[in-house]
C-alpha cells in the first residue's frame, strides 16, 4: 500500500499568506471580550443576563461560574447582548427584552441581579459533578424523614449549588404543610441553608421527565419557561378524540403543544358557519351538518333532495339569493391577462391575446361584414336553380371556395359562376329543356336535356369547346375548390 503524501496545494493553503479565509484562532484573536452575557442555570432552567468584566472570550455553550440571586453557581452561556464584533450569535439587548416579553413577560424567569465571575475551570466542573451525584442520596434521606413525620407531601428532587450556600428540595402537595420540623432535621444532616419549594404537576415533569410520545424532549424541560394551563376547549377543537391517553402529557395534564396552534384554530373556525345554520350553495339552499376547520369545508344537507355535499367556505352563498334547484349558475368570466404585470399584459394585448369580451366583439363585427356576402350567395343559388345545374355547381363551388380558401378565391369562384350563367344563356337555352342537335363533324351525337355548356359548344364546334375547357382547367388550378367550380361552369364538362 502506497504511503499517503500531502499534496503541495494543501501545504500552500495552510500558509495564511495564501488564504483569504481566517482560521478559528485568527478570528478569536480579533474578537473583543463581551460586556454582558446571557446564561441559563439551575434545575428549573432559569435565565439571567449578567455583566462580565473578564478578559476571556467565551463562546456559546461555555460553562461559567456566576454569582446569582441564590449564590455561586455553574451556569451555561447562551449568547452575548453587547456589540461583540465577529460573534454571529450575539444579539442586542432590545432583541432579548422582546423575546422575554413574547415568552411570558413578567412570568418569564428572567434575572439580572448577578454577575459572571470567570470561565469554569476543570476543578469547578469536577466539584459540580460530585455534588450532582449526591443529589439522589439527599432525595432518599428527605423522603425517609417525610415518612417518619407522616407529612402528606411527595419529594420530587433536590438541587445543590456550586458554592454550597443553598440546598433546595422540590415537593408536591395538595394542601399547606407545616414542615418546620422537617427543615430542622434536614439542616442537622446537611450543613447548609435548606429551601423547601412547592411545585405542580407540570413543574414535576420539567424536573424529572425526559422524552414524550412524539419522540422529542418534553417541551417544559427543553424550552418552555412559562407553563400556562390548557383549556378543554382547545382539545375539543383540535382533536377528533378526547381519549385521555392521547391528549395528556407526561405530567397527566393536557399537553402543552395544544396551546401552540390554538390561535390559528380559532381564526380558522371563525370563518366557518355554525352547525344547523342555513346557507346557500350552487345547487340550492341547505342546512350545515358538519365542518372541517383545517381544510375549510362545510358539509351541507340540501333542502330539495336531502343530499349531503361538501362545499368550500369560499363558495357559500346567501340562502335567499342562491340559485334554485335546476338553475344553472353562470360561469364567471376570467380575464386571461389577470395577474400579469403591465408590460406583459400590453405585449400580449398587442399580439391579439385580448380578453374574451373583446374577442366576442371582433367576432360579431366579422359576422356583420360577412352577412352581405352570404346574402349574395343565397341569391346566386336561387338564380342557379332557375338557370341550370352546371351554373348551380359553379355557384356552390364558389361558396365552398369562400369558406375554405378565403375571400379572394370565393370572389373568383363567383365571377366564374356568373360567366358560366351568361355563357349558358347565350347558347340559346340549351340547359332549359330537351332539344335535338345536329351531329358534330366527328360523328358524335349532341346530348339532350340538361347538358353542360362546354359539351354543347363542343358539339357545335370543337375548337371553341376545347378553348373553353382549357380555360376551365386553368381556373381550377388557380382557384382551388372555387376555381374548379368556376371552370366547370365556364367551359368544362360537368362530369366525366
Amino acid at each position: 500500500m502506497a504511503p499517503i503524501v500531502p499534496l503541495p496545494v494543501y501545504e500552500a493553503d495552510a500558509d495564511p499568506r495564501h488564504r483569504d479565509v481566517l482560521t478559528d484562532e485568527e478570528v478569536y484573536a480579533r474578537l473583543e471580550a463581551p460586556k454582558s452575557i446571557v446564561v441559563r442555570f439551575g434545575r428549573m432552567k432559569l435565565v439571567g443576563e449578567y455583566v462580565y468584566g473578564g478578559d476571556a472570550k467565551p463562546g456559546c455553550g461555555s460553562k461559567l461560574v456566576a454569582r446569582t440571586h441564590r449564590g455561586t453557581e455553574l451556569v451555561e452561556m447562551l449568547t452575548t447582548t453587547c456589540e461583540n464584533a465577529g460573534c454571529s450569535k450575539s444579539i442586542s439587548r432590545r432583541e432579548l427584552l422582546k423575546y422575554v416579553e413574547n415568552s411570558g413577560g413578567k412570568e418569564f424567569p428572567f434575572h439580572t441581579n448577578g454577575r459572571v465571575i470567570r470561565v469554569a475551570t476543570i476543578e469547578d466542573l469536577n466539584r459540580h459533578s460530585a455534588m450532582d451525584a449526591d443529589r439522589a442520596q439527599a432525595v432518599r434521606r428527605c423522603r425517609a424523614l417525610v415518612a417518619e413525620m407522616g407529612l402528606p407531601m411527595k419529594v420530587v428532587d433536590a438541587e445543590p449549588i456550586l458554592g454550597g450556600e443553598l440546598l433546595t428540595f422540590y415537593y408536591m402537595s395538595e394542601e399547606r404543610i407545616d414542615f418546620r420540623d422537617l427543615v430542622k432535621a434536614l439542616a442537622a444532616e446537611f450543613p447548609t441553608r435548606i429551601d423547601m419549594r412547592q411545585v405542580g404537576a407540570r413543574d414535576e415533569a420539567r424536573l424529572v421527565a425526559d422524552y414524550e410520545r412524539c419522540g422529542q424532549y418534553c417541551c417544559c424541560k427543553n424550552f418552555l419557561k412559562v407553563l400556562k394551563p390548557i383549556s378543554m376547549t382547545a382539545a375539543k377543537m383540535q382533536k377528533a378524540t378526547l381519549d385521555p391517553l392521547k391528549i395528556s402529557g407526561r405530567c397527566g395534564r393536557l399537553m402543552c403543544c395544544l396551546r401552540y396552534e390554538d390561535q390559528t384554530y380559532r381564526e380558522l373556525k371563525s370563518r366557518l358557519p355554525h352547525r344547523k345554520s342555513r346557507v346557500g350553495t350552487s345547487e340550492g339552499p341547505g342546512i350545515v351538518v358538519d365542518s372541517k376547520i383545517l381544510v375549510q369545508l362545510v358539509l351541507v344537507r340540501l333542502d330539495h333532495d336531502e343530499r349531503e355535499i361538501a362545499v368550500p367556505v369560499e363558495e357559500l352563498l346567501d340562502p335567499e339569493t342562491c340559485p334554485r334547484p335546476g338553475e344553472r349558475v353562470a360561469e364567471p368570466v376570467v380575464d386571461p391577462l389577470r395577474g400579469l404585470d403591465a408590460e406583459t399584459a400590453r405585449r400580449r394585448a398587442d399580439k391579439g391575446e385580448a380578453p374574451p369580451e373583446r374577442r366576442r366583439r371582433r367576432r360579431g363585427r366579422r359576422d356583420e361584414e360577412r352577412a352581405p356576402t352570404d346574402a349574395a350567395d343565397a341569391a346566386a343559388a336561387s338564380a342557379d336553380r332557375a338557370v341550370g345545374p352546371d351554373a348551380a355547381r359553379g355557384s356552390a363551388a364558389g361558396a365552398a371556395g369562400r369558406r375554405t380558401g378565403g375571400r379572394d378565391r370565393a370572389r373568383a369562384g363567383r365571377r366564374r359562376a356568373r360567366r358560366g350563367r351568361r355563357a349558358s344563356a347565350s347558347e340559346g337555352g340549351a340547359a332549359r329543356g330537351p332539344a335535338e342537335r345536329p351531329a358534330s363533324p366527328a360523328g358524335d351525337a349532341a346530348p339532350t336535356g340538361g347538358a353542360g355548356t362546354g359539351e354543347a359548344a363542343a358539339g357545335d364546334g370543337g375548337g371553341g369547346g376545347r378553348r373553353r375547357r382549357r380555360r376551365g382547367g386553368r381556373g381550377r388550378r388557380r382557384g382551388g375548390d372555387g376555381g374548379r367550380g368556376g371552370g366547370d361552369a365556364s367551359g368544362g364538362p360537368a362530369s366525366d
